[in-house]
């Protein structure tokens, strides 16, 4: 378990299906995850299961972002597309409790993202990829020292037009 003052991120639990199916089917956050279905209660419930087995396996590892004080549970981060070979994974984040959105909790879960990935699974590097009108998104992942580092002309289509995306990196410096 990795930890603040204010957060943590742990391994999933059957107790937080409903958080994630409630999340994984709010639509207007598909983009953001090429989802294009709803997921099944069913679904999720093997994803939980899938999520305990080792990452060098799986080539993803979820975590929940939950608050300290109370034990809410109120986002999600990922690592995808694991490459132990070439040491790097992709990293997605959502807070999806509103009302703790803007408080600093993503960049705290991206920096313990961070010592995990760079310090257990001995990564060289992390990157994801954001639309450009995703401004707070693209904003977050900077303070968090990610770069641009190429820009996908008209990559996706939002709300029918083509749009623009960025990819981002981050080194293990140390």
């Amino acid at each position: 378990m990795y930890q603040t003052q204010k957060i943590l991120l742990r391994a999933c639990e059957p107790s937080d299906l409903v958080s994630m199916y409630e999340w994984e089917n709010e639509q207007t956050w598909w983009l953001l995850s090429d989802t294009t279905k709803p997921f099944s209660k069913y679904t999720i419930e093997e994803f939980i299961k899938q999520d305990q087995n080792d990452i060098f396996n799986t080539k993803q590892q979820r975590f929940v972002v939950e608050l300290k004080s109370n034990l809410k549970v109120i986002g999600l981060i990922d690592l995808y597309s694991f490459d132990p070979l070439h040491r790097r994974a992709g990293v997605g984040i959502l807070i999806g409790d509103l009302q703790q959105r803007r408080k600093h909790h993503a960049l705290e879960a991206l920096q313990l993202l961070h010592d995990y990935a760079f310090g257990i699974l001995n990564v060289h590097q992390l990157y994801c990829y954001i639309q450009n009108s995703n401004t707070a998104s693209l904003s977050l992942f900077e303070k968090a020292g990610y770069e641009r580092c190429g820009c996908l002309k008209e990559w996706m289509f939002n709300n029918g037009e083509a749009e623009d995306v960025w990819m981002m990196q981050c080194f293990n410096v140390k």
